[in-house]
């Protein structure tokens, strides 16, 4: 079985062409493109930041890295949100304080 490579701005003009028919199924675009189906569906895959399947020895599915990287951003941001939580909370009491100290 021969490769093919198609250029970047085929892919991308395909993955857009998919987009932009609602209940179009990846197989019909694909026959009428020309391409294998799973080649589509993997550009599709590509597109929206996901590694295409790849499979290993087992049939298991291996993990993507972006999810690694994703995992990573949301414990950054949890961390964020507590600071911001506990600042937040001093600042009330603070105000509350000065709040109980400007009444006579």
């Amino acid at each position: 079985m021969v490769m093919k490579h198609y250029p970047p701005q085929f892919k991308a003009d395909a993955v857009a062409l998919y987009r932009s028919r609602p209940g179009a199924t990846i197989k019909s675009v694909a026959e009428d493109l020309g391409v294998n189906t799973e080649t589509l569906r993997n550009w599709i895959r590509t597109a929206d930041g996901r590694r295409p399947a790849s499979h290993s020895a087992s049939g298991a599915v291996t993990p993507a890295p972006a999810a690694d990287a994703v995992q990573a951003e949301l414990a950054a941001a949890r961390k964020r949100i507590r600071e911001l939580e506990e600042e937040r909370d001093i600042l009330r009491k603070a105000a509350r304080y000065f709040a109980g100290e400007t009444r006579w």
